[in-house]
């Protein structure tokens, strides 16, 4: 299963050749992250104050394809490709048109208040797990 984003790019997003930053792709990939959890009545506010979790980066690897531009329509396509009791792998890609630009591969890991890894709670961890590709 996929989950589906998209998003416009603004001019705060840009360069002054009006070229997306490459650190804002980043922030994109987030989103559409965020969102995608919120698909599935979870979110990162809820994680916390249930479950006493945090979902962080571990680990990101983008492969940029092409630049996106000032008003481009991004489309950004997530999928889950593994769920461990604390990590989570997901691969994005990010379109204009029908012109993938960039791919990522992401590492999340879900850990406590104090930085140490804890476990994903079961019911979000189910959830994830319908979303396997």
């Amino acid at each position: 299963m996929e989950f589906k984003s998209n998003f416009k790019v603004y001019y705060e997003d840009t360069d002054s050749g009006g070229v997306v930053y490459y650190a804002n792709y980043l922030k994109f990939l987030e989103r559409a992250r965020t969102d995608a959890i919120t698909s599935l009545n979870f979110s990162n506010k809820n994680l916390i104050e249930k479950f006493g979790i945090y979902i962080i980066v571990k680990s990101c690897n983008l492969n940029f394809r092409k630049p996106a531009k000032l008003e481009d329509n991004l489309n950004i396509i997530s999928k889950v490709l593994e769920v461990k009791n604390v990590s989570i792998r997901m691969k994005q890609h990010i379109f204009v048109n029908d012109s993938m630009i960039v791919e990522a591969e992401i590492l999340l890991a879900s850990v406590d208040e104090k930085g140490k890894p804890s476990k994903l709670p079961v019911e979000f961890k189910s959830q994830l797990i319908k979303w396997l590709f």
